[in-house]
């Protein structure tokens, strides 16, 4: 039982992130793609993981760019002082673009529309805009389709002409590199190759080009170019089980999610457990309370299915899963209130991973970890607080030194 002082006690819950890990993960995703620079994807706070503490870990192990979804994602990493290269690329009419000018980001556009914008903005605040153009090559999401193509590429050569645009980047992303052997796979990358030769066409000479995502990072060497784009796998997940597991690519994962149970308690047979009683208790036992739920992150799905290490065993949730706990039967093994329940980790300890709540519940270990909320602190271990080159890197709030590196300040470049 947990006997330490209040102040000293942690959090009901916890997700503890090894920052150490993330450092390795970006050594090894590193090793894969040899040639080509690498791009830590901290969108989404990070998969979950917390964006600023994993940005500085990535850098710190030699990703020379950051990538995020949305501008303001962006624009927290130049608050906390980041000064390498980052790209911002989910834009909607009127986002901030001047706002990211100013700061140094790399935008993105997939239509005229975006770029007319992004032009105004450039001439408003006095500066070039990094751009990096997107071809639509079969994913059908954001991204130019092919009929469109050239008359983006004319207005961005043109802009380049003008001098408030300098492109940057052409770049495209995959449906199904997650897929082995999937035909969408070589049919992407022969329409990426055909948008760079007209890229090329129109007089445009970007500073990287960039296709792969995670799994074509770990499988497809082709893809690599000039700069591969890591997300989940910098977190030390494998972007699909039928690639492999993390411990084939080197990788190790991040995250682990626990809670100290709230009340352990004896109950006859028979005896329901959580809303609807979906669960009986077959005999005599021994019911665990974990105080997270699904408030906190824990899929309502994970009802009846979902894994959790007590008491040195797996258990799996007995019952409904509610906004903020559920229950586990412990089937009359003893535990006491304030003992540890870890949800999912590496496995080392043989707790459950991320993949096993994924397959539980019928999604992908992306989500697991991303929907943990913001109600479970995170606790952040093996930071490296000097900045120090781990790995060759930078520390957030360093210049990056390489392809894409550009001074911090200044007007047009």
């Amino acid at each position: 039982m947990n006997t330490a002082p209040a102040a000293a006690r942690p959090p009901r819950a916890r997700a503890e992130i090894d920052l150490a890990a993330v450092r390795d993960n970006v050594r090894a995703l590193r090793a894969r793609a040899a040639g080509a620079e690498l791009m830590a994807v901290v969108k989404s706070d990070g998969y979950g993981h917390g964006a600023l503490p994993c940005a500085r870990a990535a850098r710190q192990a030699g990703a020379a760019w950051l990538g995020t979804a949305t501008p303001e994602e962006a624009l927290a990493l130049r608050a906390a002082g980041d000064t390498g290269p980052v790209l911002a690329w989910l834009w909607t009419p009127g986002g901030p673009w001047e706002r990211a000018i100013a700061a140094n980001i790399d935008v993105s556009a997939s239509a005229r529309w975006a770029l007319t914008e992004i032009t105004a903005a450039a001439r408003a605040t006095g500066r070039t805009a990094r751009v990096h153009l997107k071809a639509d090559t079969g994913l059908g999401r954001n991204g130019c389709q092919p009929a469109d193509w050239p008359d983006l590429l004319a207005a961005a050569r043109a802009a380049e002409a003008e001098g408030t645009v300098r492109v940057t980047g052409i770049w495209s992303h995959f449906a199904c590199a997650d897929e082995p052997g999937h035909p969408s796979i070589a049919a992407q990358l022969a329409a990426y190759r055909e948008a760079l030769d007209a890229a090329e066409r129109a007089g445009l000479r970007p500073e990287v080009r960039h296709l792969a995502n995670s799994p074509a990072t770990l499988t497809l060497p082709e893809s690599h170019y000039d700069l591969v784009r890591t997300g989940v796998s910098v977190y030390g997940l494998s972007p699909s089980p039928e690639l492999g597991t993390p411990q084939d690519f080197g990788l190790r994962p991040a995250m682990t999610l626990s809670a100290d149970l709230a009340s352990v308690k004896r109950v006859p047979g028979g005896h329901g457990v959580s809303y609807g009683h979906a669960y009986t208790t077959p005999g005599d036992t021994t019911l665990a309370l974990v105080p997270v739920g699904y408030a906190d992150g824990v899929p309502r799905h994970a009802s009846g299915s979902g894994p959790v290490l007590v008491a040195g065993k797996w258990r799996t949730i007995a019952g409904r899963v509610a906004m903020d706990q559920f229950v586990v039967d412990l089937g009359g093994d003893a535990a006491r209130a304030g003992d540890e329940a870890v949800l999912f980790g590496p496995g080392d300890r043989g707790e459950p991973t991320a993949e096993d709540w994924a397959r539980a519940v019928g999604t992908i270990g992306y989500e697991i970890v991303t929907r943990v909320g913001a109600r479970v602190p995170r606790v952040h271990v093996g930071e490296v607080t000097d900045g120090g080159g781990q790995g060759g890197g930078e520390g957030v709030g360093e210049a990056g030194a390489g392809r894409g590196a550009r001074p911090a300040q200044g007007g047009r470049t």
